[in-house]
């Protein structure tokens, strides 16, 4: 007889303990940000269609031709890729301050100090799921009439959370030690939004600079994105391979270094 995988009881309370104290800060965190609030989490798609319709405006006519001189077709690729932008750099640099954030809670309470970040990614998770991914999987559906497309956009999202993970652990564990950090980490997001084809189709990059924002893990996704939603063809598993390569990545290094640097964190918050 095959044996049952049972996990013990300290084990299973634990986690019981860990996934209620994220629910009760995913809920403090989006009643505090939207407190007052008329649209609440559906800023998160306004805000997009917004620059959607700024770089529609300027960059429309010329790059229209990169999408099968469809102005539609580049609406649609520019909004996919602000709206991966936009989820990673509110998602990380919200994340960059909760642990520092939350010291004086720390410092009454005994509380694993991963549920921070992670509460953080969390409630843009819903957010997320709220609004932008709802229209891309109706995109996909009317562009590809494939329910297969419609459920693979989850993939590539997937794999934006992950990276999300292990550079919220990243970052939030470095501004324990250097408070300058978000000064830094505003030049860093702007360059993998620079890097990142948001609002230019990745062919008309220069073939010597390619292997560089081969690096960026962004892109990856939103390609793969863009492929799903906009192609009409059969997800490529390639590019969605290559989206969780780079998130778990990502994650286990974010994690380990949060795992080595945590016992230092509360003689400095």
């Amino acid at each position: 007889m095959k044996k049952k995988l049972v996990l013990p009881k300290t084990s299973w309370k634990a986690f019981q303990r860990y996934r209620e104290l994220i629910q009760v800060l995913v809920n403090r965190n989006l009643s505090v940000r939207y407190r007052g609030s008329v649209l609440g989490i559906y800023w998160s798609l306004l805000s997009p269609l917004i620059m959607t319709g700024v770089y529609t405006a300027i960059f429309g006519a010329a790059f229209a031709s990169y999408y099968d001189d469809s102005l539609v077709n580049y609406v649609l690729a520019a909004f996919t890729g602000l709206v991966v932008i936009n989820f990673f750099s509110a998602s990380t640099s919200q994340a960059l301050m909760s642990v520092v954030g939350n010291g004086a809670l720390l410092n009454k309470m005994q509380l694993p100090m991963s549920i921070f970040p992670v509460s953080i990614i969390t409630a843009n998770v819903f957010q997320f799921c709220a609004g932008p991914l709802a229209l891309l999987m109706v995109m996909a559906g009317i562009t590809s009439r494939s329910p297969v497309n419609v459920v693979a956009v989850i993939l590539p999202f997937v794999a934006l959370v992950l990276i999300c993970m292990g550079v919220g652990f990243l970052v939030s564990g470095l501004f324990v030690f250097f408070r300058d950090l978000p000064y830094f980490y505003e030049l860093i997001t702007f360059a993998l939004w620079i890097s990142s084809p948001v609002f230019y189709p990745s062919e008309i990059v220069p073939d010597n600079v390619k292997p560089f924002l081969a690096f960026n893990p962004l892109t990856r996704i939103i390609e793969s994105l863009r492929q799903i939603v906009l192609s009409g063809d059969f997800p490529d598993l390639g590019l969605v391979a290559a989206a969780w390569l780079s998130g778990i990545i990502l994650l286990s290094v974010g994690w380990f270094c949060f795992r080595w640097w945590k016992p230092q964190f509360m003689d400095l918050l």
